[in-house]
């Protein structure tokens, strides 16, 4: 396959006539290998027709239509599109110069090279979002960002139907946001990290502007009264229940909605999550007192949930943050309860984020508006670009696109949050095929950055246990590197359960989703046969934690040299022991959150090297538990790098019988 850069096409709007301008010279098609194209997000309605229309010389046949209405589509009509292809024309209708848009991301995905010709491909799509709001957020209060990085998340966003940014501004380590008013803000002396980088507010207006010509709305938020150390710093103030807080809250509110007129950014976020001290709990009425500026300036509240409680307040937005928030009765709200980057694994976070029904719905309502995907890098990085390296922000927003804007028809509840489906189950093959034209994607489009996945679904794995260990997870077992072979006496009465599909398995699941084991500790064995059509030595992902960027490294103490984790997990490959990495940080404390990340998580370090035989190769791992960890899970992926892009190896086969 060809590779291409994600790309906008211009329009040309006369009366209801849109012209198509075709940009042939930038375009970089992707191959037809296969009888259609990858969509992501796939269409609510699509039927194919082979009838390819070739672009050369047809221009002119290329159309776009605003239209008064879209009888077929039920919802959300200002951003469905209606788009039929055949040899002789295409044809883009939608009610909305946004509806066209969105229609022109599907072109593009649509649009292939054969024979040195570029098509699209043939079909009838009429398409609509479930969710009115399908957001990304960045949090540059603790990690500031450069305009180049978050506009190049920005065009993956539009690329894919994203609607909303949400831009966490301001955090403990920092206001980002430039104010005349109060320049103190942004003095270096008032962050403990980034010092001195903030967004002017040409910068701001850079931002704004560029989202809104992607069709994307931008929500800033100042985050108050917790999550305030910069701003107190900033006007050395002991608490945010001080006085001299209100006056400058509300000159910040109406500083900031002077920038942008209210078309172009309707609302303001104000956080109130997360008042975990005296010194952040605010003075009586200063919440009430904010929201009715944001009001006065025309614009709409959104609030954390949980979060403070503000009597006057029976209009704001509520976005639920935690399993513990539940939606405020009379309000309407957004969801990013289970879709935190920063706690997930990439490859069983992919599939978390799959089955998750954003709002407990099929589709939104009046009250359901839908969901925004967060990505909270709270350690300090090394550098900027490390948030894209070490969380798995372009598969996660792919995923989020998918289920977004094509919406979970299944009503599901949690019971595929930490594990897949039985291949039996309808819903193992349709993740497949989303895996299928996720991988087409990460090949398609994002050479050269950051993607984290691959394939898993072939995986397979029985798991044995959980065995007693008395807390002591250092306790050996009898002939257990042969575990499989030699099941000793005293172990036979124990649960055998697989086969057990895909790259991450969470034995139990941090969070408490549905699992595999119900106990809090012990220890699993686990095992598969991977095939390989020659002798080859490969890469493998191979992990028994993955570090939340979150709160320090969230998860417990890091392992001492000579430990894969301080479980004293251990892995054989053909009853050889393979030795874990030499960390470049070894024995670090939980709370370290200013010591950037390096190589503590499998997707972002070196894969460790593995010899396969030709032919069957026997994987046992032993994954102990106990109370100094979080997280009950193992990976092992063999992987390979291609200009740094992690990619499959092809020819394996994995089988818990040989």
């Amino acid at each position: 396959m060809n590779s291409r850069s994600i790309r906008y096409w211009s329009m040309k709007v006369t009366g209801s006539l849109v012209v198509f301008l075709w940009l042939v010279q930038t375009v970089i098609a992707q191959s037809q290998t296969t009888d259609v194209p990858a969509l992501i997000p796939m269409p609510q309605k699509i039927v194919w027709n082979k009838q390819n229309f070739n672009i050369e010389g047809n221009e002119s046949r290329i159309i776009q239509r605003i239209v008064a209405n879209l009888p077929e589509v039920p919802i959300n009509q200002d951003e469905a599109y209606i788009l039929k292809v055949n040899a002789d024309s295409v044809i883009l209708q939608a009610k909305t110069p946004t509806g066209l848009f969105r229609g022109q991301q599907t072109i593009n995905q649509l649009t292939f090279t054969e024979g040195g010709k570029q098509f699209v491909a043939g079909c009838g799509i009429t398409d609509w979002p479930a969710f009115q709001i399908r957001g990304f957020m960045q949090d540059v209060g603790r990690n500031f960002m450069s305009l180049p990085m978050l506009k190049e998340q920005i065009d993956v966003m539009a690329a894919y139907k994203f609607n909303t940014f949400h831009f966490h501004v301001t955090d403990n380590p920092g206001w980002r946001l430039e104010s005349k008013k109060y320049p103190q803000l942004s003095e270096a002396s008032s962050n403990t990290r980034w010092p001195g980088k903030y967004y002017s507010q040409e910068d701001f207006l850079e931002l704004v502007n560029y989202c809104n010509e992607r069709y994307i709305t931008l929500i800033p938020e100042f985050d108050i009264p917790g999550h305030s150390e910069a701003f107190r710093k900033a006007f050395a103030l002991d608490s945010m229940s001080d006085p001299r807080v209100k006056p400058i809250l509300l000159d910040l509110i109406d500083e900031l909605c002077n920038l942008v007129p209210k078309e172009k950014m309707p609302f303001i976020h104000l956080g109130t999550d997360e008042v975990w001290h005296s010194y952040e709990r605010p003075e009586f009425g200063l919440l009430d007192a904010a929201v009715a500026q944001v009001k006065k300036n025309g614009r709409e509240v959104i609030v954390w949930r949980p979060g403070q409680q503000i009597d006057s307040d029976k209009t704001s937005i509520t976005q639920l943050w935690s399993s513990n928030g539940k939606p405020k009765d009379g309000h309407r709200y957004i969801d990013s309860r289970l879709n935190y980057l920063n706690h997930l694994d990439p490859l069983a976070g992919v599939a978390q984020l799959y089955f998750d029904r954003i709002c407990g719905a099929a589709q939104g309502d009046s009250m359901r508006l839908g969901g925004i995907l967060c990505c909270w890098n709270d350690n300090n990085v090394t550098e900027e670009y490390d948030i894209i390296r070490q969380n798995p922000v372009y598969p996660g927003m792919l995923t989020y696109s998918e289920t977004s804007w094509k919406g979970q028809p299944v009503d599901i509840g949690d019971g595929f949050l930490a594990k897949l489906p039985s291949p039996e189950n309808p819903l193992y093959k349709e993740f497949q095929d989303f895996e299928d034209r996720l991988v087409r994607h990460r090949d398609l489009y994002f050479q050269g950055k950051p993607f984290p996945y691959v394939k898993q679904t072939q995986i397979v794995w029985n798991i044995y246990g959980p065995f007693e260990q008395k807390g002591n997870v250092d306790h050996k077992f009898k002939g257990e590197e042969t575990f499989e072979k030699n099941i000793p006496a005293d172990y036979r009465n124990y649960a055998v359960l697989g086969p057990v599909h895909g790259g991450t398995i969470h034995v139990r699941h941090f969070f408490g989703f549905p699992s595999f084991i119900s106990e809090k500790q012990g220890t699993v064995f686990a095992s598969t046969n991977i095939w390989s059509p020659k002798d080859q030595e490969v890469d493998c992902w191979i992990s028994f934690h993955d570090w939340s960027r979150s709160g320090g490294r969230r998860g417990g103490p890091f392992p001492a040299q000579g430990q894969w984790h301080n479980t004293s997990p251990k892995v054989w490959l053909n009853r050889k022991l393979i030795e874990p990495p030499i960390w470049k940080n070894p024995g670090m404390a939980e709370k370290t959150e200013e010591i950037p990340f390096e190589d503590e998580n499998y997707s972002f370090r070196k894969p460790t090297k593995i010899s396969l035989k030709k032919g069957w190769n026997e994987v046992l791992l032993k994954v102990p538990q106990g109370e100094t960890s979080w997280k009950w899970m193992f990976t092992f992926v063999p992987v390979r790098i291609e200009n740094e892009q992690v990619k499959e190896i092809e020819g394996l086969k994995f089988s818990v019988d040989k």
